[in-house]
């Protein structure tokens, strides 16, 4: 393999293991903060207990995502020198202000959430928590319009080759930004809320009667059955934008090879690149024109309008089916959970199987968007400014080859020790009596006399 492949896939790999923790962290912030206000509300020790324990996980997946995001931009100085040569006066800046504005808030103020329950006072602690929400979510702020900024470029000029910012309005807020940014900060919360209902899910099966995971998986599960309906008009809202700005990344989605009115959904197919077909073929009648103009017979461009100017098609169109595919699935297994819950029955051992084997589905729906986005900009990392080609290494494909390898060994081993301690931690919690005698006492003054027994906690 030359360098240019082996510089996409190493990338491909780092930037695959680092989006799977922002992804939980962006939306888990909140819930901490949820769970701190309604300790403080309510005086209650559950929501403490819900607390500590969820805090540890967002603590674990910060670490990693810090470290992978550290490693990632590495590569654009080793891998993709052309990138900030030619781009740098854009996207430096914004990186900076990412790093300025949101990590300093998170990695000052975490130290506080994790150490400071009984060191600092309450408000401080409550604060600290929010502030750290705030930061992921500036954070996400940040990567997000340089992103959206190489699919949608604009506010810049070109001289000798260079771009320059004129409008840092514009650049920020580019055509896309909106709808991405409202796009991935749902999935966080999609992709929090299963991993959260999940675990829960998990410590119920492994027999922890206690209250608190059982007041976690109502929580997640309620938060996911809002948030999905969202989470799909949003992306409708997202797939608009695109066929009008990035139509040659629709047309791929959909495996259309020639512009047509009226358009069908294909919901199944093997497109055939070389010969511009597609084998097998599952269609759903004006389908892709009805949900992407909102037109029966609206036009949608083929792919053979964009020669040499569009993306690979197969990753692109089975990425869009895979994320699609898991959101219906996040939305059939939410909803029904939530239907029980709400007439008040215990979740039946299927489902509550259903919800932890489904704890880290939001990674797959992430990484499926993922790919769609990245991928559907091909050949260009800047849309029509930079292509990819023209800013890879010259460095030697073995050099290249050894660090990806690298890589690869490295990450996998982290994820499944990850994993392995999420799990861990959960078997753990089923062991390990949460609520101490004073924490009991003090929760009894408090109660309301419709509020749960602490004691069963």
């Amino acid at each position: 393999m030359d360098a240019f492949l082996l510089s996409r896939l190493q990338f491909a790999l780092n930037i695959s293991f680092h989006i799977l923790f922002p992804t939980i962290t962006m939306a888990m912030g909140w819930f901490l903060f949820y769970f701190k206000l309604r300790s403080n509300t309510s005086g209650h020790p559950v929501w403490m207990r819900m607390y500590r324990f969820w805090v540890r996980v967002f603590a674990l997946s910060f670490a990693l995502g810090v470290v992978s995001g550290v490693t990632m931009s590495f590569q654009f100085g080793t891998n993709w020198p052309g990138f900030m040569e030619k781009v740098g006066n854009v996207a430096g800046p914004l990186l900076g202000y990412e790093v300025l504005t949101a990590f300093f808030l998170e990695a000052t103020f975490l130290g506080i959430m994790l150490f400071g329950i009984r060191r600092v006072p309450n408000w401080l602690h409550t604060a600290s928590t929010l502030i750290v929400a705030l930061g992921t979510t500036t954070s996400a702020f940040w990567i997000l319009a340089l992103n959206s900024w190489m699919q949608t470029p604009q506010g810049f000029e070109v001289v000798d080759g260079v771009v320059y910012a004129t409008n840092w309005k514009e650049i920020i807020f580019n055509p896309s930004f909106p709808y991405r940014f409202m796009h991935m900060m749902l999935a966080s919360g999609l992709t929090a809320s299963f991993l959260i209902a999940g675990l829960s899910a998990y410590r119920m099966l492994k027999g922890d009667d206690k209250l608190a995971p059982k007041l976690a998986l109502k929580t997640a599960t309620y938060t996911a059955a809002v948030l999905i309906p969202l989470q799909i008009f949003a992306g409708d809202m997202h797939g608009l934008n695109t066929l009008e700005h990035q139509p040659q990344k629709v047309a791929a989605m959909e495996g259309l090879w020639e512009t047509t009115e009226g358009a069908p959904l294909l919901l199944f197919a093997i497109p055939d690149e070389e010969n511009k077909e597609n084998h097998f073929e599952i269609p759903v009648p004006y389908g892709a024109s009805l949900i992407l103009t909102h037109e029966l017979k609206g036009e949608i461009k083929g792919l053979n309008e964009f020669e040499g100017e569009h993306p690979p098609i197969a990753p692109v169109f089975f990425g869009f089916r895979v994320m699609v595919g898991m959101g219906m699935l996040m939305l059939a297994v939410s909803w029904l959970g939530s239907l029980y819950l709400m007439r008040n029955k215990d979740l039946p051992v299927w489902l509550k199987r259903t919800f932890a084997g489904m704890a880290f589905s939001g990674w797959i729906a992430t990484l499926a968007g993922w790919y769609v986005t990245e991928i559907g900009r091909q050949p260009y990392l800047v849309s029509g400014v930079l292509r990819t080609a023209d800013a890879v290494t010259q460095l030697p494909p073995a050099n290249i080859a050894l660090s990806f390898t690298l890589y690869l060994v490295i990450y996998t081993v982290l994820l499944i020790a990850y994993m392995g301690t999420l799990m861990l931690m959960c078997r753990r919690a089923v062991e390990i009596e949460e609520i101490t005698t004073e924490e009991r006492e003090v929760a009894k003054a408090k109660m309301q006399p419709t509020d749960p027994d602490p004691s069963t906690v």
